[in-house]
């Protein structure tokens, strides 16, 4: 096992733990609740479930930061465990799903900030200039240190979790126990709607991985395992104690059918006031996991260049500043690109599906990632004592039948395309070993 520092003004615990909380406690769960709501009281159910399955996840990242303490986070990884290949493969599409997130993670905070800038509604042309600054915002927070990068990450997640923590707390005390009788109310056998309601809440934990990515960043690389099962362990208890709250504040037919559930929520308890606090929240909460998938946007080409496998240009870091500006820059520009298709109505539908499709593909990697694991354990048996050998391996397996199982529950038609864009970066890569070899 390998323990390393970073220069002074990396990142310290507190700031990797609020990058794992901050990306995960993103825009999605402050719809969430409305969504489960169809399901019943079985949908608290998937959320433990759930929540135990990202912890297994979180264990293994946790495990391999100690291991493989290299920037790259499942990208490193996987290169160790299978090579060059799948190494590519896991960084190409890790890659791509960060920055058509960032695109979707963008047009949710405009449209929460619309509730206090109506016109951003009737004018697109307006929404669109705001979501390019923003994206840029970011983009050069970012550059100009992965330490400011990670003081915003820290400020946006605390004031990010104060109104779900204040829902959560004082909202208990609404409770009304008639809201969950209903166990399951799709119709559906229990399994079926249990697959379901779990398959709805796992991407909320997409982005347990985050500490492990800027691991050369890291103050002290053991502090990179416990970020990653601390931040994966609070926004586990945030999720559950804050959903239990709302949906035992509004009868489930009343919240299958808002827009903002949290919101709604908070006016039942607080007035007016409470519905304004929580979209305060949320526009925060949006800016905080920008910040945080910004920052990793970058050191995924990064490392990837590094190791030959990415196009050098990829490789150059500020000279100033010592980030991957290139990267940056360049993911900045994909975004950019994406967000005109968000300009003309009819082009939505292209944009939405191109949403579902990267976060499949952020799935990916955690599959490869609980395997990889598995596969370095092979390769250095001879460094484990039988039990934790054997410990590890179980929690590994564990690990990549969850992964398996939240791919497949993400139905046909997105593990097909999910398929196709997995194939796309196979000439992608004998390009970059054509001229590899042009070069040597």
């Amino acid at each position: 096992m390998t323990v390393s520092t970073s220069p002074k003004g990396g990142l310290g615990l507190w700031m990797l733990t609020a990058l794992v909380a901050g990306n995960m406690i993103g825009s999605g769960i402050f719809l969430l609740p409305a969504s489960l709501a169809a399901y019943g009281s079985i949908g608290i159910l998937s959320w433990v479930f759930t929540g135990v399955g990202a912890i297994f996840l979180a264990l293994v990242f946790a495990r391999l930061s100690t291991l493989i303490p290299k920037t790259g986070g499942p990208y490193a990884y996987c290169r160790a465990g299978f090579g060059d290949f799948i190494g590519f493969e896991v960084a190409y599409n890790y890659w791509i799903a960060l920055c058509v997130g960032n695109a979707a993670i963008v047009v949710a905070f405009v449209g929460y900030l619309e509730q206090f800038w109506p016109q951003l509604h009737d004018n697109s042309l307006l929404s669109f200039g705001v979501k390019m600054a923003a994206v840029w915002i970011m983009a050069f927070i970012n550059i100009i240190g992965v330490r400011n990068a990670g003081t915003v990450q820290l400020i946006t997640t605390i004031l990010k979790m104060l109104p779900l923590l204040l829902i959560s707390v004082v909202g208990l005390w609404y409770l009304n126990p008639h809201h969950f009788t209903e166990f399951n109310l799709t119709g559906k056998s229990n399994f079926a709607a249990f697959t379901g309601a779990a398959t709805l809440t796992l991407w909320s934990f997409i982005g347990l991985e985050s500490a492990t990515v800027p691991a050369e960043q890291a103050k002290n690389t053991r502090d990179i395992a416990k970020a990653t099962i601390l931040g994966t362990t609070i926004a586990a208890i945030i999720y559950i104690l804050s959903t239990t709250a709302v949906m035992g504040l509004i009868a489930p037919s009343q919240l299958a059918h808002t827009n903002a559930p949290y919101a709604e929520a908070a006016t039942l308890i607080f007035g007016k006031a409470g519905g304004l606090f929580i979209a305060i929240g949320a526009i925060i909460s949006c800016l905080g996991a920008l910040n945080g998938w910004t920052l990793l946007q970058g050191q995924v080409p990064l490392a990837a260049a590094r190791d030959g496998l990415f196009p050098k240009f990829f490789a150059k870091e500020s000279t100033r500043f010592g980030t991957p500006v290139n990267g940056l820059v360049v993911s900045a520009i994909l975004i950019s690109l994406l967000l005109v298709l968000t300009v003309n109505a009819s082009l939505i539908e292209q944009f939405t599906l191109i949403i579902l499709l990267a976060t499949l593909s952020s799935l990916i990697p955690y599959f490869f990632t609980a395997l990889a694991e598995l596969m370095i354990f092979i390769k250095m048996r001879n460094e484990f004592n039988a039990q934790r050998f054997w410990g590890s391996s179980t929690i590994a397996i564990l690990a990549a039948a969850y992964a398996f199982w939240t791919i497949a529950g993400s139905g046909q038609e997105m593990v097909f395309y999910g398929c196709l864009l997995f194939l796309s970066g196979v000439p992608v890569y004998v390009w970059m070993q054509w001229r590899a070899t042009k070069v040597e």
